[in-house]
């Protein structure tokens, strides 16, 4: 299954975005907290280098799917908007990406 998502630029948009969005809540809600409170940077330094490529890719996916389907500049912005929202890409995957 996972072969077949990734064949066309909708799976991929969908496999970063589900990945960028686990990436963001791990950041926001384990890697933060460690440097913060129990002052463990490390944790912040990967997960938020992960993240930065994954957002980078999620960008860069949503301009090329918008593109290739000829999305209308609300939708592609509001798939961008969702990226700098906790869960939102998950919503974007359920209320956007499937088509």
């Amino acid at each position: 299954m996972l072969s077949s998502l990734l064949r066309t630029s909708l799976g991929r948009l969908r496999a970063v975005g589900f990945l960028e969005g686990v990436s963001f809540l791990v950041l926001l809600g384990i890697a933060m907290p460690l440097k913060y409170f129990f002052g463990q940077p490390a944790a912040v330094r990967v997960v938020g280098m992960a993240h930065g490529v994954l957002f980078v890719a999620y960008v860069l996916l949503v301009l090329q799917v918008s593109l290739e389907r000829s999305w209308s500049w609300r939708k592609a912005l509001l798939a961008l908007a969702l990226s700098l929202v906790p869960f939102g890409t998950f919503w974007a995957d359920k209320q956007l990406f499937r088509e």
